[in-house]
């Protein structure tokens, strides 16, 4: 990670930690970057934060006075964006988003004419240009200055994208969505209603404030009430940006990024589909999506918690699908990125063509309880790396043997430590977690 790039770009409290002067900026260094040798060319979408409008126009007037044209798609979702990016023969992409965050946060996701996240050798460029360590870029004059394009055709143009690949009409199919007043809220309904379901939105009235606020993918109680009162057939959360997708079946239970990945992948699989009969999963899956795996003959490859990382894996062994518990799916046939509406198409796939409730389908995983705890730390790889914290993890390894497991990691956001413990009960999950975030404080490592 670098200065101000984390996992997923730029991120922090809006004009804070992100400053419109760093959006200036980065819209001044891109712009010239890409226009070196021609007049670059860069899109634009956001979120629906009061932020996003800010920081959109910090952004086009940098690119502008740097010689870009900038494209405007307004409110859309961050796959969105990687998709016109890589179909339209963009420079860059540019998303205005801080995903799951509160409202009052904010990030710039920039992404490659690939539709892949930025290059790190790209962000440690920025980087310098924004701390002044890599001199000036010069302005655009006279007719080289740039201009702001409005571009809603694009999302458009991705909403028929979506459409397309749904493999039968959703007809008396009675489906529910949590937009979470966030990017979803122009696009999800349009798409459903596009199939023939009996669309059922809640949390599609943003007001700039209310993004992610007790609603969404990680708010998903209340989907489940909704799921459960309507008697729904199944129900779709996103998160803000709309890259995350976590499901509901029929009887009001979670349906995560786990067990997504079981049942696109063995779907997949079983239509000789899945390449290499692999996912590709991080190191916070649950131990039990890989006991189920092993039952029906899935491998596994385990990557550092990101979907960055998880594509880049995917990419270097041809694997077609891969993503994180947290509910970032990639199918990589159709996307580059993780993408909530296009994985909640592909599990209506898996129902719609094997005619199994949500429920049925996820049946065969036992998931483990889980517990993480987040603890906030001063510095976190010497927390991280201290003896006594060490000589605690390796306790818990030992006493939880094979029948569970315990994660300690640096967060790439944020200032804190994430401990997770995987156990047979809750109570041992408390037990150990307590254990080594008990060792954290007696060594002094934890802020208030």
């Amino acid at each position: 990670m670098g200065k101000y790039f984390g996992t997923d770009g730029f991120r922090g409290e809006a004009n804070v930690d992100l400053t419109v002067e760093h959006a200036f900026k980065v819209g001044r260094f891109l712009g010239w970057y890409y226009g070196q040798e021609h007049r670059a060319r860069v899109v634009i979408g956001k979120d629906t934060r009061r932020s996003s409008y800010m920081f959109e126009y910090a952004l086009a007037a940098g690119l502008t006075a740097s010689g870009a044209d900038a494209y405007l798609l307004h409110v859309t979702t961050t796959p969105s964006v990687s998709y016109v990016t890589r179909t339209e023969d963009f420079d860059c992409g540019i998303m205005i988003s801080a995903s799951h965050n509160p409202y009052y946060d904010n990030g710039i996701k920039v992404i490659n004419r690939k539709g892949q996240k930025l290059e790190a050798e790209v962000e440690e460029k920025i980087e310098a240009y924004i701390d002044g360590a890599a001199g000036e870029v010069p302005l655009a004059k006279k007719e080289k200055i740039g201009k702001t394009i409005d571009y809603a055709a694009g999302r458009n143009r991705y909403i028929g994208h979506l459409i397309s690949l749904a493999t039968r009409s959703f007809k008396d199919m009675r489906i529910g969505l949590d937009c979470s007043n966030g990017s979803a809220f122009a696009i999800a309904k349009s798409v459903y209603d596009a199939l023939g379901a009996k669309t059922y939105v809640i949390n599609n009235e943003p007001d700039g404030m209310n993004i992610n606020t007790n609603c969404g993918s990680t708010h998903i109680e209340v989907l489940q009430e909704f799921v459960k009162e309507k008697k729904l057939d199944v129900g779709f959360a996103f998160d803000g940006d709309a890259d995350r997708c976590i499901a509901v079946d029929e009887n009001g239970n979670v349906v995560d990024g786990d067990l997504i990945l079981y049942i696109c992948g063995k779907y997949l699989k079983d239509q000789g589909r899945l390449n290499g009969d692999t996912i590709v999963t991080t190191v916070m899956s649950n131990i039990g999506l890989y006991k189920a795996c092993d039952k029906v003959g899935i491998r596994y490859e385990k990557t550092r918690v990101g979907d960055k990382y998880v594509y880049e894996n995917m990419v270097q062994n041809n694997f077609c699908l891969g993503g994180e518990q947290s509910g970032h799916i990639i199918f990589s046939k159709h996307a580059t990125t993780g993408d909530g509406i296009l994985t909640s198409l592909m599990i209506m796939e898996v129902m719609m063509e094997t005619k199994q409730s949500l429920a049925k389908l996820a049946e065969p995983v036992t998931i483990y309880p889980q517990l993480l705890k987040n603890v906030r730390v001063s510095d976190k790889k010497t927390a991280r790396e201290n003896p006594e914290v060490v000589k605690a993890v390796d306790a818990v390894t030992e006493a939880l043997g094979e029948d569970g497991r315990i994660l300690v990691r640096e967060s790439g956001t944020e200032p804190v430590i994430r401990v997770m413990v995987e156990a047979t009960t809750d109570e041992l999950c408390e037990k150990y977690v307590n254990q080594v975030v008990d060792v954290m404080e007696k060594e002094g490592l934890v802020v208030e």
